[in-house]
């Protein structure tokens, strides 16, 4: 989103620790004004009046149906993304003006103008791309690998891969908010493996941002006070356990639920995170108080309902079974690791605590080797029956579970298409019911977002995708 513009952008809001992104809030980015039909199955992007490429050439309404026709049609992540806003053909996309492009759908879905405003859908200069394209490759993949073809608020000066981007300020770039430019002419981006070493890097003066601090470093570098700390609850993203419900043991509805009421949740917390987040547990409700997923579940630490739920399982003298962890995760997971088996150890289950290389770990978890283990999902686009479709029922890996409801399946996918929002709220409240009832995954919290800051520096935003946007930003 630094180098290329999307047709349109979520909004922002202030909350407590910053400000984060607003689904609820769509303008126009690339596009100047959006037209949606009264029915819901057409929307008319108009593009910015003076919006240029790059390379100074205009912006038309072709390189708009082009980047769209290439969305669906490429053999990249934007053709599933697109998918989830109800677009899957060329055929969707007209040109019907000078600066205008009509895109229809066959039902009103409520993310298909979400779905423009993601990274995987930037907008093309396709006469440049067209120009590098061949018969093997005629959208360009390869060459666009290595070289831009965009208009976005930042030109790419230099790339060092794997170790410096250096970006130039576009000075004819007018797609932003209030149609000014960003404040940075020049932003260099350099990769250092160590988190430690960028929080210092921050705090001798020598750089001006860093992301996804580590969270035992938060509490002393707020305590020195030389640096700020923006630190917002990831809303869109969550850590979780997840049970294997395709395979025994934890195809026992009675047994995953002994293990949620015996985890150590207040520990496991403050042990993995430091308490920097916000609880997904603890919830004391029986009726949901929000149709919302995820909202806090009211998974408690119960030993004697534990044992209780063993015992009804079948496994009251206990079992053995494993607790594993990608190696990318060990700071958080391996604390927590430790916790879990102590806890279960407590009602009878032995806990082998596995952790895997990130490889070995992804392969076992698409597979479905593996009983019960971490796992930390971010939704790009995170409305409910969004969540519900791919994190909860899909048969994909990103179902971690392999939950398969048919109920709750029909109501995530029900829920994509209905525009009434009673019926919309009481159908993620029958999942809510279905997915407590069941216990595939435990979401445990939204870790915290921590974006280590120079003092100086002001504008900084939690986007979705948790990456960094440099337009955001400014030196005061």
């Amino acid at each position: 989103m630094n180098v290329y513009d999307r047709l349109a952008s979520f909004g922002k809001k202030d909350v407590p620790g910053g400000s984060v992104f607003d689904m609820d809030t769509i303008r126009g980015e690339l596009a100047e004004k959006i037209d949606r039909s009264a029915d819901g199955l057409t929307y008319t992007f108009h593009i910015r009046q003076g919006a240029t490429w790059h390379d100074g050439t205009p912006v038309e309404a072709e390189d708009i149906k082009w980047s769209l026709d290439r969305a669906v049609s490429a053999a990249s992540n934007s053709k599933a993304q697109m998918n989830n806003g109800s677009m899957t053909s060329p055929d969707q996309f007209k040109v019907v003006g000078e600066r205008q492009v009509e895109i229809k759908t066959e039902r009103p879905d409520r993310l298909t103008l979400a779905t423009f405003c993601v990274p995987y859908i930037p907008m093309f200069n396709s006469k440049l791309a067209k120009q590098h394209a061949t018969s093997d490759d005629p959208w360009a993949i390869n060459w666009l690998k290595e070289n831009t073809a965009g208009g976005g608020a930042y030109v790419v000066e230099s790339n060092r891969p794997g170790q410096q981007v250096v970006l130039r300020r576009n000075e004819k770039w007018k797609n932003g908010p209030d149609g000014a430019l960003p404040f940075f002419q020049r932003v260099i981006v350099q990769t250092i493996p160590d988190i430690s070493a960028r929080a210092s890097l921050l705090e001798r003066g020598d750089a001006d941002l860093t992301l996804d601090a580590a969270a035992s470093d938060i509490p002393g570098l707020e305590q020195r006070g030389r640096v700020q700390v923006v630190a917002v609850p990831q809303s869109n993203a969550w850590q979780s356990i997840a049970l294997n419900t395709l395979a025994a043991p934890f195809d026992d509805v009675k047994l995953r639920q002994a293990v949620a009421a015996a985890l150590p949740y207040e520990d496991m917390f403050n042990a993995a995170l430091f308490g920097r987040g916000q609880r997904l547990f603890g919830a004391d409700w029986t009726q949901p108080p929000r149709n919302v997923i995820p909202q806090p579940m009211p998974f408690r630490h119960n030993l004697d309902k534990a044992k209780k739920l063993l015992s009804e399982s079948g496994h009251a003298s206990g079992l053995k079974t494993s607790f594993s962890f990608p190696a990318s995760a060990s700071a958080t997971a391996e604390p927590m690791a430790a916790l879990i088996k102590e806890s279960l150890a407590k009602i009878g289950i032995e806990v082998a605590v596995q952790k895997l290389p990130d490889a070995q770990m992804a392969t076992a978890v698409s597979e479905r080797r593996l009983p019960m283990f971490f796992d930390f999902f971010t939704a790009w686009l995170p409305t409910s029956e969004y969540v519900t479709r791919i994190f909860l029922t899909a048969t994909t890996r990103w179902n971690p579970s392999g939950w398969n409801d048919a109920i709750a399946t029909k109501l995530g996918d029900d829920a994509r298409y209905e525009t009434d929002k009673a019926k919309y709220d009481a159908m993620i409240g029958q999942v809510i019911e279905r997915y407590l009832a069941a216990t595939p995954v435990v979401m445990l919290w939204h870790p915290n977002h921590d974006a280590v800051v120079a003092k100086n520096i002001k504008g900084y935003t939690y986007w979705f995708h948790r990456g960094a946007d440099y337009r955001d930003l400014k030196r005061v």
